[in-house]
């Protein structure tokens, strides 16, 4: 598998749709970092990374809201993808949304969303939307 941070994000999205609780992904670096940020603002209860014999997987507990379980995360998008990197600086941050949303930003001092990345001053790579 060439993009594991597209293929966490399909999979959250599967499990969105068919609503179930808990969602597997393989484990890499850049895939915890994006879900500590999902963590942080909210979006998912928690993840724990679980070891098998030979590999490593993340478990995440999707959140929902009310009785008819409405999921918290209504989209996830891909923005920067292996074959085509897209950078932003600092000044062309964007508002997902008009700031309902959240972008995940790669930047020299980690994964942050754009909000953080903008009171920073920070710039980076556009790894993707979410609201």
């Amino acid at each position: 598998m060439n993009d594991t941070i597209s293929d966490m994000l399909t999979r959250i999205r599967n499990a969105i749709l068919a609503k179930h609780q808990i969602v597997q992904v393989p484990s890499t670096k850049m895939s915890k970092n994006v879900l500590k940020v999902l963590e942080e603002e909210g979006y998912i209860n928690e993840f724990k990374e679980i070891q098998d014999h030979l590999n490593n997987y993340l478990i995440i507990s999707l959140k929902y809201k009310g009785r008819n379980k409405e999921p918290i995360i209504t989209k996830l998008k891909r923005i920067s993808k292996p074959g085509l990197r897209v950078y932003v600086s600092h000044k062309e941050l964007p508002k997902v949304l008009g700031g309902i949303g959240i972008a995940i930003i790669s930047t020299s001092k980690g994964i942050i969303t754009d909000r953080y990345a903008r009171n920073l001053g920070l710039g980076g790579e556009i790894i993707c939307y979410i609201w």
